[in-house]
């Protein structure tokens, strides 16, 4: 699949589809639990869920197709990269059983 940018240079859709693909697991994985267990019916706690997930879809698109510019990829160098990259790992770790918690326990 190939991705153009506002310029109408090429993307990678990589990214993009990764960070739609956690949300939708995410969202449509802890929504409906969570809006369960605010009083919220099934139907409409999906609903709602499938809502975020469309919000969070357009929102990754803006900015990781539609305003990215390639030129500025090797700007960052890679360590500095590696090193997000492995400050992420422990803080999506804790988000997780964060979430995860209030169902078990409740």
């Amino acid at each position: 699949m190939h991705l153009r940018n506002r310029q109408g240079s090429h993307v990678d859709p990589v990214p993009f589809f990764v960070v739609v693909g956690l949300a939708f697991m995410v969202l449509l994985s802890f929504g409906p639990l969570y809006g369960q267990a605010l009083g919220l019916s099934l139907e409409v706690a999906i609903a709602l869920s499938a809502a975020l997930f469309a919000v969070v879809a357009v929102g990754a698109f803006y900015r990781q197709v539609w305003t990215f510019r390639p030129e500025t990829a090797g700007c960052v160098p890679s360590a500095v990269r590696a090193e997000r990259l492995f400050y992420l790992i422990p803080i999506l770790t804790v988000i997780l059983i964060a979430l995860a918690v209030p169902l078990v326990v409740g």
